[in-house]
């Protein structure tokens, strides 16, 4: 899946983060890349590993890796 572009020129997009399993995890990936420049939300689910980001523009993903290494998991890919 890419990232998708919805009508207020925000950008989604979906990630898998292996590690997570509970809801500290979930924080601790949602506000490492939170910080990252232009991000507007973030929402992890534990259960899915899934990671779903609102940015105003596509982000790199070496930064979103960067951010999820720095929570302490690790970045499968783009979903």
């Amino acid at each position: 899946m890419t990232a998708q572009t919805d009508t207020t020129g925000s950008v989604t997009a979906v990630y898998k983060v292996s590690g997570m399993s509970c809801g500290h995890c979930e924080g601790a990936v949602s506000g490492e890349i939170s910080e990252l420049p232009g991000v507007s939300s973030v929402k992890a689910v534990a259960s899915t590993g899934e990671v779903t980001v609102v940015s105003a523009a596509p982000l790199e993903e070496a930064a979103v890796r960067e951010a999820v290494d720095e929570a302490g998991f690790k970045l499968v890919g783009r979903i």
